[in-house]
């Protein structure tokens, strides 16, 4: 089974990234950007919209497509991954739903982390870290 999901690359006006720590599996404990599953009826902006108000408390304008991923879940779930660059519109940040933290990190300190699989390869190659 495929499951459709979406995360935001947001950076604020220092550079740094957002990034939430998961509360839950898959990938508890991990770092990560946030995002999650597409919704029935929703598209991906909306879903966006909807999961980074949920993880971070920050309302999100999505703006470009910056990659897609492939990651393996439980019992043969295959995660589809659509990732965009997004911008800040409001909110207050704090950590929500499955995220355990929501921090923006300087994208130095983004090696040194526990981050989810595949993740700063992902971003490095779309250019973005």
């Amino acid at each position: 089974m495929r499951v459709r999901c979406v995360g935001a690359v947001v950076r604020d006006d220092r550079g740094r990234l957002l990034m939430v720590r998961r509360g839950r599996p898959p990938g508890e404990g991990l770092w990560s950007i946030p995002g999650g599953r597409v919704e029935p009826g929703e598209d991906d902006a909306a879903a966006l919209a909807r999961e980074l108000r949920e993880e971070t408390g920050l309302d999100v304008e999505p703006l470009a497509l910056a990659g897609t991923v492939e990651r393996p879940g439980p019992c043969g779930v295959v995660y589809e991954i659509y990732d965009y660059t997004a911008a800040v519109t409001g909110g207050t940040l704090r950590a929500g739903d499955d995220a355990a933290e929501a921090d923006w990190v300087p994208p130095e300190r983004i090696p040194e982390l526990p981050v989810t699989p595949g993740l700063v390869d992902a971003l490095v190659l779309w250019g973005l870290l």
